[in-house]
């Protein structure tokens, strides 16, 4: 099991940065790929990108290298940097975890509101 808590999200104005954070408790964590998704008001849930346990990332969408997704193992902590903040960027962002053979993201945070004003 691998419990995952997000935090960071708030108000920002466009064109801003934001640093969300997935903290991951549990039984080798570290073992684990780590994905970002997001999902905006209306939509569905839009998987942004994931990083291996030994911390290469890769991103679905370029989003103009605004997004960064990193993390710490020492300290079983995710980021997900966000620069240049648009409007459409405002969602519910979560983090999620697999073991590296599935395909399916079995462990969910509880997600945190990102809104971006214009």
């Amino acid at each position: 099991q691998v419990q995952l808590v997000v935090s960071g999200g708030g108000l920002v104005q466009a064109g801003g940065s934001l640093r969300v954070s997935c903290a991951a408790s549990g039984r080798t964590v570290s073992s684990y790929v780590m994905g970002w998704f997001r999902q905006a008001p209306g939509k569905e849930r839009d998987f942004l990108g994931h990083i291996t346990w030994s911390g290469s990332p890769y991103y679905t969408d370029s989003r103009e290298g605004r997004f960064t997704i990193s993390r710490d193992n020492a300290n079983n902590m995710v980021y997900l940097q966000m620069n240049r903040l648009k409007p459409e960027d405002t969602a519910i962002y979560y983090c999620a975890a697999r073991l590296g053979g599935d395909s399916e993201y079995r462990f969910w945070g509880q997600g945190t509101q990102v809104t971006v004003s214009s």
